[in-house]
């Protein structure tokens, strides 16, 4: 596998707030609430950034069966981590926290309860998630989820690492 940092950029682009490119909901947590296509109103959307800033744990799909091309959104009130997964697991993304870069080496070595290297957050409500895949900025990691929701790319507005 190959890593790519890919930087912010100064100013992100502006996008239909009305658009809706994402095809599925699944909430990780009770109650389990799922959505598809035409379920996908304004109000969900609404009540999914809503819920984020206070712990959310939930999977947004571009494709109708959740099964591809998705953001797995974890998010703790002080940490918020976003990864994209698609063409089964060969093309990821990840938030990427450059106040962090120093850990990299660290992450697959250290123990789970390292928390100079780990946040609280759990991908999969199993997986420990390092904080060099994680910022605290929570309302720009809302504006990344909106833009992903509205167009189905990356939010240029905070930086990505690729990994393919």
């Amino acid at each position: 596998m190959e890593l790519k940092i890919i930087s912010k950029k100064a100013k992100a682009p502006a996008f239909d707030p009305k658009a809706i490119k994402l095809q599925h909901i699944s909430y990780f947590d009770y109650p389990y609430n799922e959505y598809e296509g035409e379920e996908i109103t304004e109000a969900v959307i609404a009540e999914v950034l809503r819920k984020i800033p206070s712990e959310l744990n939930i999977y947004l799909s571009l494709v109708p069966d959740g099964e591809d091309s998705w953001f797995e959104i974890n998010c703790d009130g002080e940490w918020l981590s976003i990864w994209y997964w698609s063409q089964d697991g060969e093309d990821n993304y990840f938030l990427y926290n450059p106040s962090f870069a120093d850990t990299a080496d660290r992450i697959k070595e250290a123990d789970f309860s390292d928390e100079t290297i780990y946040t609280p957050l759990n991908s999969g409500g199993q997986t420990p998630i390092p904080k060099l895949n994680a910022i605290t900025d929570i309302e720009t990691g809302v504006k990344a989820v909106e833009y992903f929701i509205r167009t189905g790319e990356f939010y240029p507005g905070i930086d990505w690492l690729h990994e393919f």
